[in-house]
């Protein structure tokens, strides 16, 4: 039975079940100490993608309790120079991760209030015939250290050696803005099963800013400079504001703005993604 009275561990990669990975690292955890309660927050990330692994870990993390344990290994550097860190996040969370981008997100939002090198000599998997393997260190180095953290076999400063804040990797995150009576952003994420696309815009930009519920607005998305969508659509509260087959800018969960097609896909009628080339302007 899992021991309530120690913190939660929250697993996404991008290792999919194809094969035995996700097994391997539940399975170190659990040899560490079998009472840690293990769940699933994703293992279908786009291969390499540290942009969406920043996106999702700070989509979801704020809404488990205090204490959770994210691990978060999208990893295309492993074996590499890049550092292997456990991040302790405001609030009372602790991230193991890679340093390659996957934090930029939550230091945004969250803010990070120390960072901890993960001292190999110490924290990594040993007596598994595993000690030459350079390429899997969401086994080898971050499921067995935040199985560490987690039992209280050490504490956050037995990870390692601090080092600052400010050299965490970080992608590059524009902020929205309005000029001109025109609010400007991108699309920072997609929807993957309902092809929704979410841009960093948020709704307060727009109801500030005389946007309301119910009007009609200009929208213009560019891939860099292609123009890929310019029309005019619904901006409300939901997806049924529209017909079937609609497109409508609506308030997602998270309070920013986003495309969607009403029982449709966005992403794919037109051919729209997500990341800092993909800009908005609407109004």
């Amino acid at each position: 039975m899992p021991d309530h009275t120690k913190p939660i561990l929250v697993f996404q990669t991008d290792f999919t079940y194809k094969e035995g990975a996700v097994s391997s690292m539940y399975g170190v955890v659990k040899s560490v100490d079998r009472s840690l309660e293990i769940i699933d927050g994703t293992h279908e990330l786009p291969q390499y993608d540290t942009w969406s692994a920043s996106y999702r870990l700070n989509q979801s993390l704020r809404f488990w309790p205090e204490g959770t344990i994210y691990v978060s290994v999208v990893d295309p550097g492993v074996g590499t120079a890049r550092r292997a860190c456990v991040a302790k996040v405001r609030g009372g969370y602790y991230v193991v991760t890679p340093d390659n981008g996957s934090l930029t997100h939550i230091k945004r939002d969250m803010g990070i209030l120390e960072v901890r090198e993960i001292d190999e000599s110490v924290n990594r998997l040993r007596g598994k015939d595993t000690e030459g393997v350079a390429i899997f260190h969401g086994r080898d180095l971050f499921g067995y250290t935040a199985a560490r953290l987690a039992s209280g076999i050490i504490d956050f400063e037995g990870v390692g050696p601090a080092y600052p804040v400010d050299e965490i990797v970080m992608h590059d995150l524009p902020a929205a803005t309005i000029s001109d009576g025109k609010v400007k952003g991108i699309i920072e994420i997609d929807d993957p099963n309902f092809g929704n696309a979410w841009t960093n815009i948020p709704l307060s930009l727009m109801l500030d800013n005389g946007f309301v519920y119910g009007s009609l607005v200009p929208v213009v998305i560019r891939c860099g400079d292609e123009v890929v969508f310019d029309e005019t659509i619904r901006f409300d509260k939901a997806f049924g504001c529209v017909e079937k087959g609609e497109p409508i800018l609506y308030n997602n969960e998270l309070m920013n703005v986003a495309f969607a097609v009403c029982m449709g896909s966005f992403t794919d009628s037109y051919r729209v993604s997500y990341g800092s080339d993909w800009t908005v302007t609407i109004g």
